[in-house]
């Protein structure tokens, strides 16, 4: 499967995701039960995460697709801020969010409703700041400051990496494919791609024209 082919398959696999995201974020606000649908996602994205690495953010995030879906085409993209990649901005946006979501619950407590509009006040700001910054730098900046996403990267340390062969060549095709911005060319000498935050989408992989990129069990040809 060469990359526009795949590209489509992957854009056709979001288009089934995306819908979850306008479902809390717009209709939460009128039934702020859906609100708990969010804890769905954290659960999903931290149990694959923990034998998968952080696969649940390539398609199966709503909000991930989508940022893919609908702000590529107005993006500006831009190399993503190397403060966004800090350990400190990331550990800062997981205590950050997890104090304001916390207060905000203690408030509605035991109001069920109002526990579930704290999950979907949260999601809307955070969503609303994650489009600003997608138009602005790139679609997938929010995800290397995304709480559940940093704490899937910590999970997901050795789960099926992506495998680097010596028959790489350097091209730089795979990073420039790569949504989130990563460089597996750069690890070659290594064998596998480093960077946790690889999402097992397999674009660099269609990408790659020497074969060399591959995961243990994804196909894309």
């Amino acid at each position: 499967m060469n990359l526009k082919e795949f590209r489509k398959h992957r854009r056709r696999l979001q288009s089934y995701t995306w819908y979850g995201l306008p479902l809390v974020v717009i209709g939460g606000w009128f039934w702020p039960k859906l609100g708990f649908l969010l804890l769905g996602c954290m659960v999903g994205a931290l149990g694959i995460a923990a034998f998968r690495g952080r696969q649940w953010c390539d398609w199966l995030c709503p909000r991930g697709s989508f940022y893919d879906l609908f702000l590529d085409r107005i993006s500006r993209k831009r190399a993503v801020p190397a403060v966004f990649r800090s350990t400190g901005t990331r550990i800062g946006m997981i205590l950050l969010l997890f104090a304001v979501l916390g207060i905000q619950i203690a408030y509605a407590w035991p109001d069920i409703d109002g526990i579930g509009k704290a999950f979907v006040v949260v999601l809307t700001v955070t969503t609303s700041i994650g489009i600003v910054l997608g138009i602005g730098i790139h679609p997938r900046t929010w995800c290397h400051v995304c709480p559940m996403g940093t704490i899937a990267n910590w999970i997901s340390s050795g789960k099926k990496p992506l495998a680097v062969a010596d028959t790489c060549i350097d091209c730089t095709l795979c990073a420039k494919a790569c949504p989130m911005q990563l460089a597996p060319y750069k690890d070659k000498a290594a064998g596998t791609l480093q960077d946790n935050d690889c999402i097992k989408c397999g674009t660099c992989v269609a990408a790659c024209p020497k074969g060399a990129l591959s995961f243990p069990d994804q196909k894309t040809a």
